[in-house]
């Protein structure tokens, strides 16, 4: 009988992203901060990637993950923000069904690959402090290659694994999600088949996949944490710290706002909140990455203090050209003889 009755109902063509639609009045105003936030973090991840190819002196195991992160998360908030800035823009809060599982796949593909990254980036920084002879040997190029093509894949493929057995489903309705993006768990709820299994197979993959990464990287940093405090000098924990504490923040609060949005009650009374601890790891965390990296390690600001003076000098050649023709092209003759 259930099962006629779902076969009798509409099947669900579009998606209304509720968004923020509860704050009418303040479209326009969340429209240009989400647009400057945007800009903000992909010009920040890119100029981490730019000085990361760049400069010779970051061409290390720690800086090549992070050069991956910051490539990541650019992709990561272009997957979320461009829709949710044409929603605000426009007022047109439909997303096409297909939409939804693009974003959705995407999405997955994306927190499964930074959840893979960020063990990477534990493990570099555990032999880097834990095994220091044996750092340089184990963490060679094809080693980080292998572990940064292995999360990229590992992320590839649970996704697209989860994301076959979604698109099984039928989606009947109601066709509104509470949300400004379509997240997988009330997405999942709009289905009239099958979805106790599915619920099933996302906790699965979830502890098959997910899971371990997050506890490879607790038991990294319970091991750099015990091996910090056993140097006896006070210059050497604090050396020993810094090498390790900008990951250390981002892993907090990447995984931090993961876990409360997930384990967080799905109330409507809680919407709101779920939203704002949402926002966190989707669009606060690809922002403040850049800032936590290049404000907390010296090579990254030595790298970039470099490509601005180098942009000044080249400025001021360019000034030189224009200026006084005669002067360059006596100084371009004498370079020649």
């Amino acid at each position: 009988m259930a099962d006629r009755d779902w076969r009798n109902q509409t099947v669900v063509k579009e998606i209304l992203l509720l968004g923020f639609g509860d704050f009418p009045d303040l479209q326009i105003l969340l429209f240009l901060i989400f647009l400057v936030i945007y800009m903000a973090t992909v010009g920040g991840n890119m100029l981490i990637v730019v000085l990361i190819v760049s400069d010779q002196h970051l061409h290390t195991p720690m800086y090549f993950f992070l050069g991956n992160l910051s490539c990541l998360e650019t992709y990561y908030t272009s997957t979320i923000l461009p829709r949710m800035l044409t929603s605000l823009l426009t007022g047109d809060k439909t997303i096409s069904v297909i939409g939804c599982f693009t974003q959705l796949y995407m999405f997955g593909l994306l927190v499964c690959t930074e959840c893979y990254l960020l063990v990477s980036m534990s493990y570099d920084r555990y032999l880097a402090i834990c095994k220091p002879l044996h750092y340089s040997t184990r963490m060679n190029n094809r080693f980080c290659l292998q572990l940064a093509a292995g999360s990229w894949l590992n992320g590839c493929l649970v996704t697209t694994i989860f994301i076959l057995f979604l698109s099984q489903l039928t989606f009947c309705g109601p066709n509104k999600i509470d949300h400004f993006y379509c997240d997988i768990i009330p997405f999942m709820e709009l289905s009239c088949s099958g979805k106790h299994w599915i619920v099933l197979l996302h906790f699965v993959i979830s502890c098959v996949f997910i899971l371990p990464p997050f506890l490879l990287t607790l038991t990294s940093y319970v091991c750099i944490i015990a091996t910090i405090l056993r140097i006896p000098s006070t210059t050497g924990r604090q050396k020993a710290f810094s090498t390790c504490s900008s990951h250390l923040i981002v892993v907090t609060i990447y995984y931090g706002t993961l876990m409360i949005v997930y384990v967080l009650p799905k109330h409507d009374t809680l919407s709101l909140l779920n939203k704002v601890f949402s926002l966190s790891y989707t669009v606060m965390t690809p922002l403040v990455n850049p800032l936590i990296y290049s404000l907390r390690n010296r090579e990254v600001k030595e790298a970039l203090s470099k490509a601005v003076s180098k942009c000044g000098f080249h400025k001021n050649v360019l000034k030189l050209c224009l200026n006084h023709p005669d002067t360059f092209e006596n100084l371009r003759l004498s370079a020649l003889i």
